[in-house]
């Protein structure tokens, strides 16, 4: 990386609210609700949370001009013992194509709360080879915030089709996980909370986190006032204070694949250039005996 001043070097793939509002009727756009609701179980659950689609909330309300998206019952493996494993590229084209998503549209992501949902969805696009796509700063949050238009239509784009050109190194599995343990070449960032990372919950299976592993929640990286992403030389300090660097190759993990998608979002933001998200995260690690664990 340049020793210049910290930036976000795509800034195509970080939309703000005024630009989309300016260019809602772009025929070219492909707008996603993204949204997915996580509820919390209890300790000592079997599961750590069940999965409620935003469906509902798109439906009472949603950015005008814009589709829903459904993480989970779309994109993600429905026979798969963890909730939002990458399904693949065949599945994954059909389901864009679907959609509307072809080689001459943009895709522009928000989602409610937090951005991990729309980050998720940017980072399968490009694993996949689309990289004409964007999160809207701040998601719905701050599009409500200023009181900008609100609509109840549902929204169907034109079938399109999409073509997957895989990056596989993109994600990777617990091998490549276990691999990097120790390795002075590798960082391994773990997106959850500081409490998780701790070990003072067991809501993955066993408490703790993988070994050697450093700690930016991917909710740090966010503005609390509008939920838009921090400026670029605060993210940066974050990134570094915990050891990374572009030289090393980053492993960015969380409870499920989601989170850490903000941070390795973040990081390719900043130029790093070797990041690769842990896809099943600690719902797969947790609860395999054999792989090590860590806590305080």
């Amino acid at each position: 990386m340049a020793t210049d001043a910290p930036h976000y070097r795509y800034p195509d793939a970080i939309v703000e609210t005024d630009w989309l509002d300016a260019n809602l009727t772009d025929p070219s756009l492909r707008i996603f609700d993204c949204t997915v609701h996580l509820l919390y179980a209890g300790e000592g659950s079997d599961v750590p949370y069940t999965v409620k689609s935003g469906k509902e909330d798109y439906k009472k309300g949603h950015i005008p001009g814009a589709d829903f998206i459904d993480l989970q019952g779309e994109l993600s493996v429905a026979e798969s013992p963890y909730r939002f494993t990458v399904p693949s590229p065949e599945h994954f084209a059909a389901a864009l194509s679907r959609h509307g998503v072809g080689h001459d549209t943009r895709v522009i992501l928000y989602s409610t709360g937090n951005a991990q949902w729309a980050t998720r969805i940017w980072w399968m696009l490009r694993a996949f080879g689309f990289d004409n796509a964007a999160v809207l700063n701040g998601g719905w949050q701050k599009w409500t915030a200023e009181k900008r238009a609100v609509s109840m239509e549902p929204v169907t784009y034109p079938e399109a089709n999409f073509t997957a050109r895989p990056r596989p190194d993109l994600f990777v599995g617990p091998d490549g996980v276990s691999a990097a343990i120790g390795d002075a070449a590798v960082c391994t960032i773990n997106a959850l909370s500081p409490e998780l990372h701790r070990g003072d919950s067991d809501r993955y299976g066993r408490p703790g986190r993988i070994p050697k592993s450093e700690n930016i929640p991917a909710a740090s990286l966010l503005n609390p006032e509008d939920n838009t992403f921090l400026d670029p030389a605060t993210v940066a300090e974050r990134f570094a204070s915990i050891g990374a660097s572009p030289e090393k190759k980053i492993i960015t993990y969380c409870g499920g694949g989601i989170a850490a998608t903000l941070d390795a979002f973040l990081l390719h933001q900043l130029g790093y250039e070797r990041i690769t998200v842990y896809d099943n995260s600690m719902s797969e690690w947790a609860k395999n005996e054999s792989l090590p664990i860590e806590v305080d």
